[in-house]
């Protein structure tokens, strides 16, 4: 990894890792989120993410995703240089669908990715 790139995961990599109690982190807008998520994330919106960082674990592997990955890796590099150790979801909310992962929408019931 070059200093100025982000750590990386994959979709399956990073599902497994959500169920096994990795903390996943969604930084998409509340429109994304409502219409489909990963069913172990937490929603984080990225304009809320200053004013809600104590909600994140300091000692524990932070898995950020977005909707292509390009926010999500922003939040996972300004992360690692505050000191917490983040993966970026290479590919976001759509290589997590295309992996056939599931997708649920604020009410439990199957979601999209818009």
């Amino acid at each position: 990894m070059q200093p100025d790139q982000p750590a990386v995961i994959d979709a399956t990599a990073a599902a497994e890792q959500a169920r096994a109690g990795t903390f996943l982190l969604d930084v998409r807008e509340e429109h994304e989120w409502v219409a489909g998520h990963a069913p172990d994330a937490v929603h984080i919106p990225l304009s809320q993410l200053n004013e809600r960082i104590g909600e994140l674990p300091a000692d524990e592997t932070i898995i950020c995703v977005c909707h292509v990955g390009g926010r999500s890796a922003m939040v996972t590099e300004a992360l690692n240089r505050g000191g917490w150790r983040a993966l970026n979801l290479t590919g976001g909310m759509l290589a997590w669908a295309s992996a056939g992962l599931p997708v649920i929408d604020d009410n439990g019931q199957p979601g999209s990715i818009v």
